[in-house]
């Protein structure tokens, strides 16, 4: 096994202190409403979200932040670095909820962070200030992963984050939770094939749903989640 996937091991890891666990981005709200009762419920949720959310378009968007990110490793000077910049707030944009855009901005801070703890700082001694798809599309190069391989570690650990919340909010069991992980698995492999060689900007967002669910977060009586 080569030591680049070991490090994607490590890179989706729920021990990875990035805080991933305290978010349900939208779900809490859907389970309150009693939209999602059951495992049926949640795997039509991630399926959708595969194909339609705005998660897709974020995960299109890693092979171009890593092109950005190596050309700017190598020319600094150069407007490739105002490249990541453009693309991390575009990407931030599609996220109607100001919770879900704090999440991301929260989540990618602690991944540079803990990136510079390791000895994988940005270089030119930028500040970690990228949200979280740019923060990992970092993490993949420095840690000398393939595009498309940190694209489907993107996706899985999306899915794996809400299946984790989804155990605590259906309530789903655990059994089941690892049954939908399974199943979902050859979506992630072809979706993420599509979305390694896909123009980010030539896709759409189809989860007006999750918009909804993920604005009507702030306003619920009690919270589990922070999103």
């Amino acid at each position: 096994m080569s030591i680049a996937r070991l490090r994607l091991f490590q890179l989706v890891s729920p021990a990875l202190p990035v805080g991933g666990f305290s978010y349900s981005e939208g779900l809490e709200v859907l389970v309150q409403a009693g939209e999602l009762t059951d495992a049926d419920g949640v795997a039509h949720w991630l399926e959708a979200e595969l194909q339609r959310g705005a998660l897709a378009i974020e995960a299109a968007a890693l092979p171009r932040l890593m092109q950005a990110l190596t050309r700017w490793r190598e020319t600094p000077d150069g407007g490739a670095w105002q490249e990541v910049l453009d693309l991390d707030g575009w990407l931030l944009a599609q996220r109607e909820a100001a919770e879900l855009r704090a999440q991301q901005r929260q989540m990618g801070r602690s991944l540079l962070q803990l990136l510079s703890d390791l000895g994988l700082p940005l270089p030119g001694g930028r500040s970690p200030k990228l949200a979280w798809p740019a923060a990992w599309a970092w993490a993949g190069l420095a840690l000398e992963i393939a595009p498309q391989e940190l694209v489907e570690a993107y996706l899985y650990g999306w899915i794996a984050t809400q299946l984790s919340a989804a155990v605590r909010l259906v309530p789903l069991g655990p059994t089941e939770a690892q049954r939908l992980q399974l199943a979902l698995a050859p979506s992630i492999t072809s979706r993420a094939a599509v979305l390694t060689d896909a123009d980010p900007h030539t896709l759409w967002n189809g989860g007006v749903g999750a918009g909804m669910a993920q604005l009507g977060h702030a306003e619920l009586y009690s919270r589990l989640f922070r999103s």
